[in-house]
């Protein structure tokens, strides 16, 4: 089942594929490359309720493991691999915070933690009557992305457009 924009890139890609050559002995990868890029742009529902698109996404996800992986390109589309982030944006009025690994050097880890400054006091007091700080810090784990990898895939208007996928098998 091919949805619309899966049909505009197929489209796209093919209008593309007559105007430019691959490499020889790259035209089998540049056609796994659009595979996995088609794919992954594949929202509802996502590659793995596609069928064309489990074999490619699996062999790309077994592919992965091996040394020397080099991400399969698609050429005619114009994207190189995708991106990847690991988390979502924090919720408004929260900041992005970091774990702190302890010790005396102060080294952080990743950004797992959105954090926000409550004044209790009001703007312009910083401590109550009893000489306490009116200020509180609180944090959350930041939310873990369920697709964290995305393609930028640009538009005939110009612009571009995120597709977010995941890799899981």
């Amino acid at each position: 089942m091919v949805n619309r924009w899966q049909a505009g890139v197929l489209g796209a890609l093919s209008l593309a594929a007559t105007f430019s050559t691959p490499a020889p002995g790259r035209a089998a990868d540049a056609e796994w490359g659009c595979q996995v890029l088609l794919c992954a742009a594949s929202a509802n529902p996502s590659w793995h309720g596609v069928p064309y698109c489990v074999p490619p996404m699996v062999k790309l996800i077994t592919a992965m493991a091996e040394p020397h992986f080099s991400w399969p390109m698609c050429p005619s589309a114009g994207t190189k691999a995708p991106g990847y982030e690991k988390y979502a944006d924090c919720p408004p009025g929260y900041a992005v915070g970091y774990t702190s690994s302890g010790g005396d050097n102060s080294s952080y880890s990743e950004p797992n933690l959105c954090v926000k400054t409550i004044n209790h006091c009001g703007s312009r007091a910083y401590f109550g009557h009893d000489g306490d700080s009116c200020v509180e810090t609180i944090s959350q784990p930041r939310p873990v992305r369920g697709q964290p990898y995305y393609f930028d895939i640009r538009q005939s208007s110009g612009g571009k457009q995120r597709f977010w996928f995941d890799l899981n098998h």
